[in-house]
């Protein structure tokens, strides 16, 4: 075993040698992967946002429990007909270069993070107008009563309009990887929240310390935070194990005994709020690069291959039993209606008939294109789907790959060169309509919807209710319309829902944290002791 862990940590030691001196108040944390981008605005992926939320805030933000609070706003009124949000900033808030915070660096963000470039800017999709009001008040006027606002202003990041400026990062950056259009914001950053970067070398290692300037009072004994991503499962258990590192997550399914039996280490497991499932082309009519006529435009097809799937195995020898099987697109922590739905049954047979229907006795082949780094045991549960799938007839060729070169290849609606794939989803705001907005409405660029809807489906009438969930104030009559969503997705199999995740993060015996749902880590909540 020490010969294991000794080869294991040697390649991540080299990294992680300048942070394992005797200050126990710094805090060397790894992940699988890096974040791709330091631009608030660019990238819609969990992990990046998440970390970015130590650096950057919004005009709200979520405490440990989920809860929304008030942030570089300290307060808000709505108007009468819930379109008129007025938001009264915060006095005295510093970005970490010194410069003040006004109602200029919110209009300013505003309008780069609706840049057609920007990622993010569906969480910004319901406003049609953002006006100063004076310096340290504005007013956000939406396109229709829109409830549930604060909600998407989560992540709304605030960046400082006079540094960037100076920088030349007023553009957002382009993910697709357009030399033309990379902003300095991509690997330089300028916030006002508890941590500021100060050393960065991309897939090496990231540094920040205490903002000296945060205007909030912090509840950490922080001096310094070491992120290293480390991409094997192997690796990052044993560095965990051997001491250096204070905290690494995910830990794998097959690996949380080991860190428990360990002495000064354990892992604190709990539910996450992403979805996992797949995606179908269906909005072409050639399988992409092929002669091949789509097959997938046949909802015969998309139920043969959920059929196929067992997912009572996926989630015992795959997850471990750590996997909540989902019948819809949204955890039912977040959806009272989610106990209405029940998944397709496990039934080869009716799969092996669905196709023979649809005119695929002989079987059918397509890609399947899966990230190998991203979600808990992603590419094993891909490997496990293509056999299953095998055994009725439907061949998936296999691609997996770094979440990097995925995301790049499979999120651009402009360039899809997919078949199927498989991706998770947590909804930012933890409501349906950011669900139905993103992923299940027809995209539509200028009208901001569908930005994320890979199956590239259409459907009439849920464009319909896409606006009516955003403004209904009606508990009642919105769960009904998003209940009517969520049927026509299952009934049609627009997409095919596999599992809510669970949450695995490692850490020594003296450090306390918070484990939010969403799997966001926030390094204020962090003490060592």
């Amino acid at each position: 075993m020490k010969r294991i862990l000794l080869a294991a940590t040697t390649a991540l030691a080299m990294v992680v040698a300048g942070a394992t001196g005797v200050n126990a108040k710094e805090l060397r944390w790894g992940f699988q992967t890096d974040t791709d981008s330091l631009d608030p605005h660019a990238h819609a992926v969990t992990f990046t946002i998440g970390f970015l939320g130590n650096v950057y805030e919004g005009l709200v933000r979520r405490d440990g429990d989920l809860k929304i609070k008030p942030a570089l706003a300290e307060s808000w009124t709505v108007s009468d007909d819930a379109t008129v949000w007025r938001f009264n900033l915060r006095k005295g808030v510093k970005f970490s270069n010194g410069n003040d915070f006004t109602a200029d660096d919110v209009l300013f963000s505003y309008k780069r993070m609706s840049d057609k470039d920007a990622q993010m800017k569906i969480n910004l999709a319901s406003i049609k107008e953002a006006r100063k009001v004076g310096d340290y008040t504005v007013e956000f006027i939406t396109r229709a009563p829109n409830p549930i606002l604060t909600g998407r202003l989560n992540s709304f990041f605030i960046m400082d309009k006079e540094w960037s400026e100076a920088n030349g990062a007023t553009k957002v950056t382009v993910m697709a990887g357009d030399e033309q259009k990379v902003s300095p914001a991509g690997q330089i950053s300028m916030g006002t929240g508890p941590f500021a970067i100060t050393e960065r070398t991309a897939q090496v290692k990231t540094t920040l310390v205490p903002n000296k300037n945060w205007w909030g009072k912090a509840s950490h004994n922080l001096t310094k935070v070491t992120m290293t991503p480390v991409k094997q499962d192997a690796t990052r258990v044993a560095a965990l194990l051997s001491g250096e590192l204070d905290m690494a997550y995910p830990i794998p399914t097959q690996d949380i005994k080991r860190v428990n039996s360990n002495n000064g280490t354990a892992v604190l497991v709990g539910p996450e709020l992403r979805t996992i499932f797949l995606f179908m082309e269906q909005g072409v009519d050639k399988l992409f690069g092929t002669d091949i006529k789509n097959p997938f435009q046949d909802v015969r097809v998309r139920k043969a291959l959920y059929h196929s799937i067992n997912i009572e195995a996926i989630k015992k020898k795959i997850m471990r039993n750590l996997a909540t099987p989902s019948a819809i697109m949204i955890s039912p922590k977040l959806f009272d209606r989610a106990g209405d739905f029940a998944r397709y049954a496990y039934d080869p047979k009716m799969a092996k008939k669905l196709l023979s229907d649809a005119g695929y006795a002989g079987g059918l082949t397509a890609r399947f294109d899966c990230p190998n780094d991203r979600y808990v045991n992603d590419e094993q549960i891909c490997q496990a789907v293509t056999s299953m799938a095998a055994k009725v007839g439907i061949k998936l060729s296999l691609t997996a790959k770094p979440k990097a070169q995925y995301f790049k290849q499979v999120l651009d609606p402009k360039s899809r060169d997919y078949h199927v794939g498989l991706i998770g989803w947590t909804p930012g705001s933890f409501d349906s309509h950011n669900v139905v907005i993103n992923l299940i409405a027809s995209y539509n660029e200028k009208g901001k919807t569908g930005r994320y809807n890979l199956s590239n489906h259409s459907d009439a009438r849920i464009d319909e209710l896409t606006p009516m969930i955003q403004s209904e104030s009606n508990k009642a009559k919105r769960d009904a319309m998003i209940a009517e969503v969520y049927k026509r997705v299952h009934d049609n199999v627009y997409y095919i829902p596999l599992h809510q995740q669970a949450l695995a993060w490692g850490k020594r015996d003296n450090v306390a944290l918070k484990q939010r749902g969403d799997n966001v880590f926030r390094f204020r909540y962090v003490t060592i002791n």
